[in-house]
C-alpha cells in the first residue's frame, strides 16, 4: 500500500520531534523566568533596639532625626504600632515567626531564641519557621548584620561568652556578617564602650553614659553601617533578590555615642516627663537602668536635672543611629537598588523615659509597647503619609509575603498577623479594632482610646486596670471601677483574642 501524501517522511518526523523539543525547552525557560520574577521586591529590614517614637517625624520637639524623617516622607508611617512583648528577644521572635505569644507562649528572652535556640527546631522543616528562611528558600540572598534576632550577631552565645555559636535562626541566613571590631564578640559589641571595652567584661565598666569618641566607626553601630554599605554593593553586583537585615544597637543601654551627638544638645531645653507614677502591680523598678553607674546621684525618683541628663543621653544615641540609617539608605540609592527594594524600619519596643517614674521597657503600658514602624513601598500612593490604624508587629510577616510574592510561602506554623498591604496601597484606612501585648502574667489590650491591663491566671483575667489614653496618654488613673460596662466589653475582646 502506498504511503499517504499527507504522512511525513521519517526525516520530517525527526525534524518535527526536534522542533517540539526546542519549543518545549523555550517554554520551560520562559516559565522558569516567570517563576523567578515572582520574587517581586528586595527587602531591607532595619531593626533599631529600644527605639520609641522619639523622632521629629513622630512629633518630638527636641529629637534630631533628619535621616529617619526623610525616610518618613517616602514611607507610610504607623503612629499606632504595638509590639507583642516589651522585651528584645520575645518581641523579635514575634516579628520573625509571625506568631503571637497566645500561640507560641514566648513572652521572655530566655524562652525565645538565644538560649540554645530551643524555641526553633534546627532541623529542616516542611515549612519555613522564620521570615528570612522563607525568603532564602525562595532564592533570595539573605544577610544578617547586627541584632535581628535576640543575639547581637545571629549566633547562640550567652552574655558571658558561653554557647556553641551555631546560628540562632536555623536555615535563615546565607551570611552572618556582623563586624566585631575590637570588642571581638557579639555581646561585647552590644554593650560597648570606647576602645574595645564593654559591660560584660567582669563588671569593670558599668557607666550609664559615655560620649567620648569622635568618629562613628569608633563604635559598633558605625561599623555595622559600613558593613551594610559594602553588602549593598555586593548585592547590586550579584543581580539576585536579597533580604538584608541590619540591626542597630543604639539607643539601647548603655547610652554611648560620639561626643558630637551629646554636644548637639548643648543649647536644647530637654523637657521633663509628666509627673506621677502608675499605682499598679506591674510598675517595675527600672532594674536594667539602675544597674549602671550614674554620673549623678542614684535616686528614686530621679531629680529633675538628672532626668534631663538621662533623656538627653537617649536623644544623643537616637541622633547617632539616625545618622547610620542615613548612610545605609544613601548607599541603597547609590547602588541603584532603591526602586526595587522595600525598606522597613522597626523599633523592637518602646521605652519609658521617666514617664510614670519608669526608665526602661519592661511594662505593659503605652510607652513600652508603642514603637516606630515605617514602611517604604516603591511607587506607593501613601508615600509621605501616616496612619492611626492599630497594627501589631506580627502583621509584618504576612505583609512582606504579600508584597514580595516569594516563590516559597509555606510556613511551619500558621501566621497570626494580618497583611498591612491594604493600608500601604491606600485600599483601606483601618486594620484592627485592638492590639494585644503580653508582659509576664499581664495581657494588655489597646483600643483607639483605651488600654486595658489584666493579670491573667489559668487563662482568666484577675486584676483589671483601665486607662483613658484619649484624655491623657500619660494617665496614672485607673478608671475600671468607674466604667464597669466598658471594662467588661474590653475584657470580652481580650478573652476572644486569648482563645482565638
Amino acid at each position: 500500500m502506498s504511503r499517504s501524501l499527507l504522512a511525513p517522511c521519517p526525516q520530517v518526523r525527526r525534524l518535527l520531534v526536534c522542533l517540539s523539543l526546542v519549543l518545549a525547552g523555550m517554554a520551560s525557560l520562559r516559565n522558569a523566568k516567570a517563576e523567578e520574577s515572582n520574587n517581586r521586591y528586595n527587602v531591607l529590614l532595619i531593626c533599631i533596639d529600644d527605639l520609641r517614637p522619639e523622632l521629629a517625624c513622630y512629633g518630638s520637639p527636641v529629637a534630631q532625626s533628619p535621616h529617619l524623617d526623610a525616610l518618613a516622607r517616602q514611607s507610610l508611617r504607623f503612629t499606632r504600632h504595638y509590639v507583642q512583648v516589651p522585651t528584645c528577644g520575645a518581641s523579635r521572635y514575634a516579628l520573625l515567626t509571625g506568631r503571637s505569644p497566645a500561640h507560641s507562649r514566648v513572652t521572655s528572652n530566655n524562652a525565645a531564641l538565644y538560649q540554645g535556640a530551643t524555641a526553633l527546631d534546627a532541623k529542616q522543616q516542611a515549612g519555613a519557621q522564620t521570615l528570612p528562611e522563607m525568603f532564602r528558600r525562595s532564592g533570595y540572598r539573605t544577610v544578617c548584620i547586627g541584632k535581628i534576632s535576640h543575639t547581637p550577631d545571629g549566633r547562640v552565645f550567652a552574655y558571658n561568652g558561653g554557647g556553641d555559636g551555631r546560628p540562632e535562626l536555623p536555615h535563615a541566613w546565607d551570611e552572618l556578617a556582623t563586624p566585631m571590631g575590637p570588642w571581638k564578640r557579639g555581646w561585647g559589641a552590644f554593650f560597648a564602650y570606647a576602645d574595645g571595652l564593654h559591660r560584660e567584661d567582669g563588671g569593670r565598666h558599668q557607666d550609664l553614659m559615655q560620649f567620648q569618641v569622635s568618629r562613628d566607626e569608633d563604635l559598633p553601630d558605625g561599623l555595622m553601617a559600613g558593613a551594610a554599605i559594602e553588602q549593598l554593593r555586593r548585592l547590586a553586583d550579584r543581580k539576585e533578590p536579597f533580604f538584608l537585615g541590619v540591626g542597630f544597637f543604639k539607643p539601647h543601654l548603655p547610652f554611648v555615642a560620639p561626643r558630637g551627638d551629646w554636644e548637639a544638645f548643648d543649647d536644647v531645653e530637654i523637657p521633663l516627663p509628666p509627673p506621677g507614677k502608675i499605682d499598679s502591680p506591674y510598675w517595675h523598678g527600672s532594674g536594667e537602668f539602675y544597674r549602671y553607674d550614674f554620673p549623678f546621684q542614684k535616686e528614686k525618683p530621679l531629680p529633675a536635672e538628672s532626668q534631663r541628663q538621662a533623656r538627653r543621653a537617649y536623644l544623643a544615641c537616637v541622633r547617632y543611629v539616625d545618622r547610620q540609617v542615613g548612610k545605609v539608605l544613601a548607599a541603597l540609592k547609590k547602588t541603584g537598588l532603591e526602586d526595587d527594594t522595600i525598606v522597613v524600619v522597626w523599633g523592637d519596643h518602646g521605652w519609658h523615659l521617666g514617664e510614670q517614674q519608669i526608665w526602661g521597657k519592661h511594662s505593659p503600658f503605652e510607652h513600652a509597647l508603642r514603637s516606630v514602624l515605617m514602611i517604604r513601598l516603591p511607587g506607593a500612593s501613601t508615600a509621605g503619609q501616616s496612619t492611626d490604624a492599630l497594627v501589631e508587629t506580627t502583621d509584618l510577616y504576612p505583609t512582606l509575603v504579600e508584597l514580595c510574592q516569594p516563590r516559597f510561602r509555606e510556613t511551619q506554623h500558621p501566621l497570626d498577623g494580618r497583611s498591612l498591604a491594604p493600608l500601604l496601597t491606600g485600599k483601606s484606612e483601618s486594620h484592627r479594632d485592638h492590639a494585644v501585648s503580653y508582659w509576664r502574667d499581664a495581657v494588655s489590650l489597646r483600643t483607639a482610646d483605651h488600654r486595658l491591663v489584666a493579670r491573667v491566671k489559668d487563662g482568666r483575667p484577675e486584676r483589671l486596670e483601665l486607662y483613658d489614653l484619649a484624655a491623657d496618654p500619660d494617665s496614672a488613673g485607673d478608671i475600671a471601677d468607674e466604667n464597669p460596662q466598658l471594662t467588661q466589653t474590653l475584657v470580652q475582646q481580650l478573652l476572644e483574642r486569648l482563645h482565638d
